[in-house]
């Protein structure tokens, strides 16, 4: 896979107490505390995290999936999914009645969510009618299909809709596109919808989509360590089929740990310069 360009991040501005008297809170801070709560967060402060990475799982075949929750758990890392209808390995979908308890316990935890299309839709060409894609999910699997900018959006729509009906709490505007590969027409056809795109950074691809034999996971922890820098976004897995030595998480424990002893920090989405809007704004249920 190809990792498409990316802005840089930034660190957050820093703030301390002001002392005197109390004085009237500003709306926009109000407006801030708003969004924290319908979000169900409580946003850290600039201090906490002033050398952020911001980790970011698509959805996979979920094998995986508690087992990455457990270590974000114990280290205190809250991430950002991107949801797609992917099948897994206990014969349903990533989103389907068995896992709505585990995403309702992501969500609770404060973690950032975004799109990743419904049936995990690759976009391969531009048509005057709209645009060619490959599904890997769902009837269409495997099969070249067709969408216009209504249908692509409905794409986009459907796993918010399942999102809010498993969790109660809305996802926001953000989504990736499956393998990264857009266009800059569906792009503006994705954003005059609402939603904004989010890829990766070069040095923040994790390679668990990688072959193992070639590609190993001391190799691939290696090069994180080495590699990630402030501002990075990280692109990993829940669960790929193709790879033989799983990635999580035997490599996401160390990664975050060794990250950590680098000074660096984990953010979600909503903390990001460029994304951070579009993060803190519920996502259209509708195309």
């Amino acid at each position: 896979m190809t990792s498409p360009p990316r802005s840089a991040g930034g660190a957050p501005p820093q703030g301390g107490a002001a002392s005197g008297p109390a004085e009237p809170v500003p709306r926009r801070l109000l407006g801030g505390l708003a969004v924290a709560l319908w979000f169900g967060f409580a946003a850290p402060s600039a201090a906490a995290c002033d050398k952020p990475v911001y980790l970011s799982f698509d959805t996979g075949h979920m094998a995986v999936a508690p087992l990455v929750a457990e270590v974000l758990n114990r280290h205190g890392v809250r991430v950002t999914f991107f949801l797609a209808d992917e099948r897994t390995q206990t014969g349903g979908s990533s989103l389907d009645e068995q896992w709505a308890p585990w995403w309702r316990a992501r969500a609770a935890e404060g973690h950032a969510f975004g799109s990743h299309t419904w049936d995990h839709d690759i976009w391969q060409a531009d048509l005057p009618q709209g645009w060619r894609f490959r599904p890997t999910a769902g009837p269409a699997a495997g099969r070249p299909r067709v969408l216009d900018a209504a249908g692509y959006c409905a794409e986009l729509a459907r796993p918010a809709q399942r999102f809010a009906a498993m969790t109660g709490q809305p996802m926001n505007a953000i989504f990736r596109a499956p393998g990264g590969k857009t266009s800059p027409t569906l792009l503006k056809a994705a954003a005059a919808c609402g939603w904004a795109h989010v890829p990766w950074s070069p040095a923040g691809f994790l390679g668990d989509e990688l072959p193992s034999d070639r590609f190993p996971n001391a190799q691939l922890l290696a090069r994180a360590l080495r590699d990630v820098q402030p501002g990075d976004i990280l692109l990993a897995h829940l669960g790929i089929w193709s790879r033989q030595d799983a990635w999580a998480p035997a490599v996401l424990e160390p990664l975050i740990t060794g990250l950590k002893a680098r000074g660096l920090c984990f953010a979600t989405l909503r903390e990001h310069p460029q994304f951070g809007a579009a993060a803190s704004r519920p996502a259209p249920l509708k195309p």
